[in-house]
């Protein structure tokens, strides 16, 4: 495979990487725009914990929005997180999505403040959890190098986990951290998009390193010099006495 082609299998891979996130993306804010536009009170559809009507909020809560601040906040960490996701982990990606989304918000459900919780904010959390771990784990050099970058990109969300500001919904941050390091635990055996390195073994030969010849191959081109040495010898006194019969005795192969 040509470099060229190499090139264009990675750019259809990572446009197609990008597929997911993006719906999303348009998903919340189409939801954001219709809400704003129509007055939909979309925020009715939030999660609200322990309430039979306040479950629909787990399928429902990471596409709703309180501001256009709020929606850009969540958007960006969303598509790239969303986009690292399927790129580097495309075998895991879609459970490690669905967990993320329906586990973040059973449990905060579960758990938390009787307050209605909306946003993308957890699986975003959650996300990035499972990125890093997943790299950890797996100790690729490139994943390796991701996991630094899930530090530094969003190692300041862990103040998140806090219960530091009344109206931000910290149990969805620290419901989906958890829940993207148990996924990245549960699926850390699926394969990633990174190929590991070639194992080399100490009794491997190399087919371009020549293999010395052996003793006992030696040993016979001594013995096949010394027959034809003695050959040539009887064919010489042969032919001075006339005799033209002679018996070859061939050497040991």
């Amino acid at each position: 495979m040509t470099y060229q082609e190499e090139r264009s299998i990675v750019f259809r891979r990572a446009l197609l990487a990008l597929a997911v996130p993006a719906v999303l993306l348009v998903f919340m804010w189409s939801v954001f725009w219709l809400d704003t536009y129509f007055s939909w009170d979309a925020a009715r559809s939030g999660l609200l914990p322990r309430t039979l009507h306040g479950a629909i909020g787990i399928f429902t809560a990471p596409l709703l929005h309180g501001s256009l601040e709020h929606l850009v906040g969540n958007s960006i960490p969303m598509l790239f997180l969303g986009w690292c996701l399927f790129f580097f982990y495309p075998r895991s990606a879609w459970w490690a999505l669905a967990g993320t989304w329906l586990f973040t918000g059973s449990l905060v459900w579960a758990s938390a403040r009787p307050d209605i919780h909306i946003g993308a904010s957890g699986v975003v959390y959650a996300l990035a959890a499972f990125i890093f771990l997943s790299g950890v784990l797996r100790r690729l050099r490139p994943l390796l190098a991701l996991s630094l970058l899930m530090v530094f990109l969003y190692g300041g969300m862990v103040w998140g986990v806090l219960p530091i500001e009344e109206r931000v919904s910290w149990e969805s941050h620290l419901w989906g951290g958890i829940t993207g390091f148990a996924l990245a635990w549960w699926l850390r055996d699926q394969p990633s998009a990174v190929p590991p390195p070639p194992m080399y073994f100490a009794d491997e030969v190399d087919d371009d390193v020549p293999v010395p010849a052996a003793e006992h191959d030696d040993e016979q081109d001594a013995e096949r010099a010394r027959w034809m040495r003695e050959m040539q010898e009887r064919a010489r006194r042969n032919t001075t006495l006339g005799n033209d019969d002679i018996t070859i005795n061939y050497p040991p192969l």
